[in-house]
């Protein structure tokens, strides 16, 4: 997916969120060990390559979605993150979005000189489940980042957050149910709990996906794949326009870039009922929608 960007592979499980961890099963899929650990290839650098013309192929205003195959706040990548901060700060005309499951590191993780945040950093803490969001959220809250989120992914257990969202400094909540392997139920009733507290705070929110275990109505149903999880979350409506989000981006002499000259995602026809359009990045022009054999 081109707004993806893993630096560095594999992670170490950290709470109940991990347990049936999309990573490690896809892994075991190829006959690998998910705990293994290790600093990408070519791929390291994926914001800075360029096309045959020179151009950047991450477009500005894009946002690109980090370590979706780790975590970005790792111990094992201490020596890595550096030069990944200094990727980010060239690219300050992209948009990066970081999560993670160890927010308690983060402080001690930041450049040097990165004061109050940078503008183009959107930090996000995993919240599967209330013990989690009473955990983590507070972290979120008291770091100096400027833009700051929250994913209930896999949504394992009912969670209440409006006393954290009350505080403004939330401005975006996902949700999504669980997948794969040991697939724990996801319950409607927390999903239509978090969006009446993101609307209340006119705080975005996206309902992703069902998972493969989804209860409603007290009844438990089996959906399987991801186009139809998704597809089923949108038909739902549960997801929040809210307050829209804005990030000030610079161009490489350090003069602002308007909205209209940043990338504006594009969508085909199946993306028009997926549940994670809101908080897409749009389509990639792969090809395979033409070509279902290379899926």
């Amino acid at each position: 997916m081109h707004d993806i960007w893993n630096p560095w592979h594999g992670c170490i499980k950290k709470s109940e969120g991990c347990d049936n961890c999309y990573m490690y099963f896809m892994d075991r899929m190829r006959d690998k060990d998910g705990s293994v650990i290790y600093r990408t290839g070519s791929g390291f650098d994926y914001p800075l390559h360029t096309d045959r013309n020179g151009n950047y192929k991450v477009k500005s205003g894009e946002m690109i979605r980090v370590c979706m195959t780790s975590d970005f706040f790792l111990e094992q990548a201490d020596e890595w993150r550096p030069e990944a901060w200094e990727i980010m700060r060239e690219r300050r005309d992209v948009i990066f979005f970081l999560l993670t499951k160890r927010p308690e590191r983060v402080a001690d993780c930041l450049p040097k000189d990165w004061g109050e945040g940078w503008e183009n950093i959107f930090f996000n803490v995993t919240a599967e489940n209330q013990k989690r969001a009473d955990e983590r959220i507070p972290i979120l809250l008291s770091l100096p980042f400027r833009h700051k989120g929250v994913m209930c992914a896999p949504f394992i257990g009912r969670v209440s957050i409006r006393k954290y969202l009350e505080t403004g400094q939330i401005e975006q909540v996902l949700c999504d149910g669980e997948n794969y392997d040991g697939a724990r139920p996801c319950d409607f009733e927390w999903v239509k709990l978090l969006r009446s507290e993101c609307e209340d705070n006119n705080v975005k929110f996206t309902f992703c996906g069902t998972g493969r275990r989804f209860i409603k109505d007290g009844r438990m149903y089996r959906i399987e794949g991801n186009g139809v999880q998704s597809n089923q979350a949108y038909r739902s409506g549960m997801s929040f326009a809210g307050k829209p989000l804005h990030f000030e981006l610079y161009d490489r002499w350090g003069l602002p870039i308007d909205e209209e000259e940043r990338y504006v995602p594009h969508f085909r026809e199946r993306c028009m009922t997926c549940g994670m359009r809101p908080s897409c990045n749009g389509c990639s022009d792969c090809g395979r929608c033409e070509h279902p054999e290379k899926q």
